[in-house]
């Protein structure tokens, strides 16, 4: 009679034992552990940019669709670890995106200079760009080379009051990639070939200052689209004005400069840099809190204070309320749990995925995405592009988490911009 209550006492605990071994992996000894710590401590994360640990969450509407939109079903998802920028692109960024291009143009096609140029082997050459640093063009004294840089300026009765202003139409950018989908999708199909699926594109990356005017009727935004991406005043301000392609352009130009300028042969390249896909950017923003209506949590834009957490639309049109008029500087206000600022309001952000109003569907569950290459040719519905996060424009409801848009991917607003991604490539062995 005394053996029962020991034995069941012995057959829990080993009970227990077999829950908590089979829960439990390799490294959860101390030793292990305390090596994959240093591990991950030398696997730092790029330059502005942070770690997204990855995990499962609750995609989709986190308050009443108060729009009847019925496009944010709920689902539960898993997304992979990546690294995000911890702000949006600012105008200083994409303004070294601008100048590189000015001065390559400036370089191959004006100058003829052989000292900007370093032999690289079968019969090409490249940029010198340290040699551009030490020794800009656009600092000549020589009348000659004067006269060449005159080039890039608009010409004849283009020029106002006689200045030398920087032709924006010559600012082309030619960029490839190779379109892994399309490439699996016809992998048994004997008549292509990998040349098929090389996508190529040459376009304009001067940002549309245009757009200040061109949103708004009847808004005396004239300062805005002269002064908001050319001043020094606003170089920590998000960048605008720049369509879901010229995104990609950018971002195609910040791979190649980090793999080209690395100048360490043992040193691996980085993957891509890339628009997150809509579930990344949902999970990045929600920063763990599940099941929240915004980046900071609560239900309200307000803080226990008082303070609006967020730079958008209070009430009627109070924009000045939350400090800022039109956008704030990228680091502003408090950023969520994973370290990312303005997740919500200044300005809405671009995503690599295609909207599709039953997205939420159809994806998978593991890293979903829906993503569509659209070309001249497709109609209009195929070039929509989700954005998401809201702006300085839009009421609170626009701000939450779950909240979908989406715009055209040719098209540029005063309040859309955006920021990269990495994929994760784990812990140095």
């Amino acid at each position: 009679m005394i053996l029962k209550p020991v034995k069941s006492l012995i057959l829990n605990a080993l009970l227990i034992c077999m829950i908590v071994t089979a829960c439990s992996t390799p490294e959860s000894s101390g030793e292990l552990v305390g090596a994959r710590l240093n591990r991950l401590k030398e696997n730092k994360a790029p330059y502005g940019m942070v770690l997204i640990p990855g995990g499962t969450f609750i995609i989709g509407q986190s308050d009443e669709d108060i729009t009847h939109s019925q496009t944010s079903q709920n689902r539960q998802v898993t997304v992979a670890p990546f690294y995000m920028d911890d702000t949006e692109i600012s105008n200083s960024e994409y303004r070294q995106f601008v100048n590189w291009v000015r001065d390559s143009i400036l370089i191959y096609n004006h100058l003829g200079d052989d000292s900007y140029f370093v032999d690289a082997g079968n019969g090409e050459r490249h940029i010198d760009w340290e040699q551009v640093r030490t020794n800009s063009p656009w600092n000549a004294t020589d009348e000659g080379q004067r006269e060449q840089l005159s080039n890039m300026f608009y010409q004849g009765e283009d020029r106002i009051g006689g200045k030398n202003e920087l032709d924006v139409r010559q600012l082309t950018y030619h960029y490839e990639w190779y379109d892994l989908r399309g490439a699996v999708a016809a992998k048994n199909d004997p008549n292509k070939k990998r040349a098929d699926f090389i996508m190529r594109d040459t376009m304009l990356i001067y940002p549309d200052t245009t757009v200040w005017l061109a949103d708004f009727s009847y808004a005396q935004n004239e300062p805005m689209v002269e002064s908001y991406f050319s001043h020094a005043s606003y170089d920590e301000y998000p960048v605008v004005g720049v369509t879901w392609r010229q995104a990609q352009a950018f971002n195609t130009w910040r791979t190649l400069l980090f793999n080209n300028q690395s100048g360490n042969a043992k040193k691996e390249d980085r993957p891509p840099y890339q628009l997150p896909s809509e579930a990344q950017w949902e999970y990045a923003a929600r920063g763990g809190k599940i099941g929240m209506q915004y980046p900071w949590g609560g239900p309200t834009a307000r803080n226990a204070k008082g303070c609006l957490m967020a730079n958008f639309k209070p009430g009627r049109g109070n924009y000045i309320d939350d400090g800022a008029a039109y956008t704030a500087p990228v680091y502003s206000y408090f950023p969520n749990d994973y370290g990312l600022y303005n997740m919500a309001g200044n300005v809405a952000e671009w995503t690599q995925s295609s909207y599709n109003e039953s997205a939420y569907s159809l994806v998978h569950d593991m890293n979903p995405t829906y993503t569509y290459h659209a070309s001249k040719e497709d109609h209009e519905t195929m070039k929509r592009k989700v954005i998401r996060g809201g702006s300085w424009k839009d009421v609170g409801y626009f701000l939450q988490n779950s909240t979908r848009q989406y715009e055209y991917q040719d098209t540029a607003k005063s309040y859309i911009g955006f920021r990269t991604v990495l994929a994760f490539k784990g812990v140095t062995k």
